[in-house]
């Protein structure tokens, strides 16, 4: 999320861990006074990534992306949203249904407004059931604890990303793990799951 003292110094920015300088949702606020620094979507997108291509001499056209949690949501809403910019896609205890999910109701009321028919744009599961073909063929991984206090809590929602990738015939590899929970163990556990993923698909190919 900004950071800095102008955003910082906003009313509420640091009132709640699960919003403000806690949590950005990857997105392009509209609504004040969260509009004027919290665009996390186009700092990513349209300043972060053509940055390290250039600056590190990265392949754009073979890019992937993950993330744990909310930076799970803002992989799947991210790749989502911006059609052939990755090539690659996982998650690890994603929020994929946000705007079902108290943690995304009040950072969607915050930063998008009351109205929640804009929320749609940047709900992973509600993206997905808009695809008119898999829009990652070779397949997307994603991997829950089922001992995760906020799948329990109903802040998850994956069982929503599985029935929206089934409908438009987009091959999911979701991997429920007994006794994990939310925490680092379980990403350390499965981290190398996932660079073997992206490593797969990242891989170059024959005139590519």
């Amino acid at each position: 999320s900004p950071r800095g003292p102008a955003a910082e110094s906003l009313p509420g920015a640091k009132a709640s861990w699960d919003f403000g300088i806690g949590a950005g949702f990857y997105l392009d606020a509209t609504e004040a006074p969260w509009a004027t620094h919290w665009r996390m979507e186009s700092w990513i997108v349209g300043e972060l990534l053509p940055g390290l291509v250039q600056q590190l001499g990265l392949d754009e056209k073979r890019l992937g992306i993950f993330g744990h949690s909310m930076g799970g949501h803002g992989a799947l809403t991210l790749a989502l949203r911006h059609p052939g910019r990755f090539r690659s896609l996982s998650a690890l205890a994603p929020i994929c249904a946000p705007s079902e999910c108290p943690w995304g109701i009040k950072a969607f009321g915050g930063y998008l407004g009351a109205d929640p028919a804009p929320w749609l744009a940047h709900d992973a599961s509600a993206l997905m059931q808009s695809q008119t073909a898999a829009p990652y063929p070779d397949g997307i991984l994603v991997d829950q604890g089922m001992a995760d206090t906020f799948l329990a809590a109903g802040q998850l929602l994956p069982d929503r990303l599985e029935a929206a990738c089934r409908a438009v015939g987009q091959p999911l590899q979701l991997r429920r793990h007994p006794d994990y929970d939310h925490g680092y163990y379980f990403i350390q556990s499965m981290m190398a799951d996932h660079l073997a993923h992206h490593a797969r698909l990242l891989a170059p190919t024959q005139g590519n």
